[in-house]
Formats: structure tokens, sequence, C-alpha cells
């Protein structure tokens, strides 16, 4: 199985975009369709909805991929580079 760490730039991300970010899926119609489709997991349960918002801890499973996602980097972080 593929694991993904997907690290928000935000508070959330939509379901959609993050299978586009991650190059699960090669388009936003082709995300939306697998979810659409039944493809897709949100913390162990079928989500259909395409713009479901997803937030730190969530996890997105679908055949053979696993997306975890974090929290954003913070601001001190970035500052102590």
């Amino acid at each position: 199985m593929n694991l993904i760490d997907f690290p928000l730039r935000g508070e959330f991300i939509t379901l959609d975009r993050l299978l586009k970010a991650t190059g699960i899926a090669p388009s936003g119609g082709m995300a939306k369709a697998m979810v659409a489709d039944g493809r897709v997991q949100v913390d162990g349960r079928d989500e259909l909805r395409k713009t479901c918002k997803l937030r730190e801890g969530q996890v997105v499973s679908l055949a053979g991929v696993r997306i975890k996602i974090l929290a954003p980097p913070s601001a001190e972080a970035d500052q102590n580079l």
C-alpha cells in the first residue's frame, strides 16, 4: 500500500482537490468521478461528497493508497529555517 502524508496549507482541503494535488487523479473531473463511483473512503467510511472538507488527522483511502492529512507547517518552524 502506498502511504502519503499530506500537509495542509490552510484549515482544510476538499476531497476532490486532495486527490488531484496528490496525483491520484490526473484531473479535477476524474477526482470527482472517483468519489461519485464510491471508490474513496474517509476515516474508514465511504464518502460520496466530492467537496467534503478534510482536516488534520483525517485519513483518505482508495485502491492501494492511504493519505493522512497533516497539520499545516507552523509559522515558527518556517522562521527557524
